[in-house]
């Protein structure tokens, strides 16, 4: 198994060798069904009794890591392209930036409803991943605008360097296997997220209804602490995607999911991109 990318070369983030010869195909279909044999009920792409060595020798369907990189990027692209059109098109420091804002909201709202459209369907649609791609980059574009005018000049460029940062660090502590992600860490990272969103809601609404800063977590310490377990999250799931993305190619899931490993890495880079730029953004409680 190989792949062309020479970052995810290590055994767990690799490729099946879609020009190798059929003997080879042949001998490592048989060594995952035999691997995969006791446990090919919790295979997901299993279609009805279909057996695990036909899986694994239907390389030419069969989703490898360079399909999920090069539709990863192709999603991020999206992202940034459009990104860099609102920065350039929708000032935020005129008589226009009432507008600019009202976009930005609607681009977000539409984002969301494509990501949940995307959810709730049991195939990948390019076209409402590309979609979402599309208006998060136009409501990112806005926001980062907005927070270097107002807040901070050159604070994007560093949630971008942070967020790559993270990236970095929890992939690289994957492939080493530092990070092992099981169900207990996965319904671990549910719950936080829970708590997590529930926490900003009533944030939110002390803020609006009069209670002054809220919680507290725009500012000082407390709010350091929110904004930088936000990024953990993120880390996390980081982690449960690359989980996915692993177990989907040893699988033998179909070409066409590797969409959905994009949709999941897109959405989390977003993630912890915003959590590092309101970090960043955090004035001190002396202020």
């Amino acid at each position: 198994m190989r792949t062309s990318n020479p970052v995810f070369s290590r055994r767990g983030f690799s490729r099946d060798a879609a020009r190798a010869d059929a003997a080879v195909r042949h001998r490592e279909g048989v060594a995952v069904g035999a691997r995969l044999a006791e446990d090919h009920l919790t295979n997901p792409y299993a279609a009805g009794r279909l057996s695990l060595v036909k899986q694994a020798q239907a390389v030419p369907s069969a989703m490898t890591m360079d399909d999920v990189v090069v539709r990863t990027a192709t999603a991020l692209g999206t992202v940034a392209l459009t990104a860099v059109l609102s920065w350039l098109l929708l000032p935020v420091d005129d008589a226009d930036v009432g507008r600019s804002y009202g976009i930005a909201a609607g681009a977000a709202v539409i984002a969301f409803v494509l990501s949940l459209l995307q959810a709730f369907r049991q195939a990948a649609s390019a076209a409402l991943i590309l979609g979402y791609a599309a208006f998060e980059g136009v409501f990112l574009g806005v926001v980062s605008s907005a927070t270097s005018t107002y807040l901070a000049p050159g604070v994007v460029v560093q949630a971008v360097l942070g967020t790559f940062a993270v990236s970095a660090g929890v992939l690289f502590a994957y492939r080493m296997r530092w990070i092992r992600v099981t169900r207990r860490f996965a319904g671990f990272v549910a719950a936080a997220v829970t708590g997590f969103l529930l926490l900003m809601v009533v944030d939110l609404l002390f803020s609006t209804s009069g209670a002054g800063n809220g919680l507290g977590f725009d500012s000082g310490g407390l709010g350091v602490a929110f904004g930088a377990a936000g990024i953990l999250l993120g880390a996390c799931f980081l982690a449960l995607d690359f989980k996915q993305v692993e177990d989907a190619i040893a699988y033998g899931a179909p070409r066409e999911e590797s969409w959905l490993a994009a949709f999941g890495l897109t959405a989390t880079l977003v993630w912890i991109y915003l959590e590092a730029l309101r970090v960043l953004t955090i004035p001190d409680s002396d202020d």
